[in-house]
């Protein structure tokens, strides 16, 4: 059996129209959840000098040298 033309487009329609809703269903409570995020956190913390500094956690535990640990080296072997 054939559908008819119109029936097909007919539930693309209702398709596209329930996906729009979901969309946007979504896109509201993604907004509305930042915002009380941000009401409840208030300003920023200040970040301490540690946290901002990349730390290299190879040469911390001693696998890898660190870079003061490789400027030490080069000084050495050019003697």
């Amino acid at each position: 059996m054939m559908d008819n033309a119109g029936s097909s487009a007919q539930r693309i329609r209702i398709g596209l129209t329930g996906l729009a809703f979901a969309f946007l269903l979504v896109l509201l409570g993604s907004a509305v959840s930042r915002r009380s995020s941000d009401a409840e956190g208030g300003p920023a913390p200040q970040m301490s000098a540690n946290e901002i500094e990349p730390s290299e956690p190879l040469a911390e535990l001693g696998v890898a040298p660190g870079a003061a640990d490789s400027d030490a080296n080069n000084a050495s072997t050019n003697r």
